[in-house]
């Protein structure tokens, strides 16, 4: 039985243990995709990502990343995540400040920033794109955010890299008390072959900007408690409606409480409307894989 280096670490939190949990096996040449796919599934991590040599000169390491039931191209949290895991194994040097990394999205870079304990990875997102907008553009959307009340930008349909639904709310309140219809949220997921709902709300407490919920039935998962990939989306989302305003340039977002994780997600926004997504991660288990 082949044996393998294994970390899992904790990926956003803002307090021990608060972030989003990421499984990474490092250097995993050998395992063939059915033997990742079976690994995913028996690790049940929202992903656990392989890192692999890269086959593009431009690239620092490649990664696939499974969730428990499906390869999917790029998510924000295993990006962030499997940056941290091949520096720490020394499995990819960075250059200066930068690593690229090759996924299923292309290749993206990645800002190292700091070092040590205090060290804050940052993805360049995907290019965003709206694809429709308003309460009524998805028949299956009034029913997802149920008795929501809306806040200052319409719901809106946004692709890049995934495809996400996300949603203002008019509050915290509004996003922190909600007990959301999750057969809604999947209907809603397959009718636009997307992962499902994301909402958000701006905030007045000092120590972040946005509340953020997540909802990716689309693979199968209920909540996520830190997801990259949506926040990503959210930013550029704000980022084109409102180049301008308080969270143009970039603002802090808290995710998970309401599932019992405390996450710190950090946007940075450019002035052509590059987003950049990150935060710190900490190695909780670093050991040996055996798996056939």
């Amino acid at each position: 039985m082949a044996t393998f280096r294994y970390q899992q670490l904790d990926v956003f939190p803002a307090t021990p243990g608060g972030g989003n949990p990421l499984g990474v096996v490092v250097d995993a040449r050998g395992l063939s995709d059915a033997a990742m796919q079976r690994f995913a599934r028996w690790t049940n991590l929202v992903e656990t990502t392989f890192l692999l040599p890269p086959d593009d000169a431009a690239a620092s390491y490649r990664v696939r990343i499974f969730t428990p039931s499906r390869e999917i191209p790029f998510a924000g949290h295993p990006t962030i995540g499997s940056a941290h895991a091949a520096l720490e194994a020394g499995f990819a040097v960075a250059r200066g400040d930068t690593l690229i990394q090759q996924c299923g999205a292309g290749l993206l870079p990645i800002r190292v920033e700091g070092a040590g304990a205090s060290r804050e990875l940052f993805v360049q997102a995907p290019r965003a794109r709206v694809l429709r907008r308003g309460i009524d553009a998805s028949p299956p959307l009034r029913a997802a955010l149920g008795d929501r009340t809306l806040g200052a930008l319409p719901p809106a349909l946004l692709e890049g890299g995934r495809r996400w639904w996300v949603a203002e709310l008019a509050d915290e309140a509004q996003v922190r008390t909600w007990r959301p219809d999750h057969a809604a949220i999947r209907a809603l997921a397959a009718a636009e072959d997307g992962l499902g709902l994301c909402v958000f709300a701006r905030c007045r407490e000092r120590a972040f900007d946005l509340v953020v919920r997540a909802f990716p039935a689309g693979v199968g998962i209920v909540e996520d408690p830190a997801s990259g990939a949506a926040n990503g989306l959210i930013a550029a989302y704000v980022a084109q409606a409102e180049p301008g305003g308080a969270l143009g340039r970039g603002y802090r977002v808290s995710q998970g409480r309401e599932m019992g994780h405390d996450a710190a997600i950090r946007i940075r926004i450019e002035a052509d409307g590059t987003v950049w997504v990150g935060g710190r991660t900490r190695t909780v288990i670093d050991g040996t894989l055996a798996w056939d």
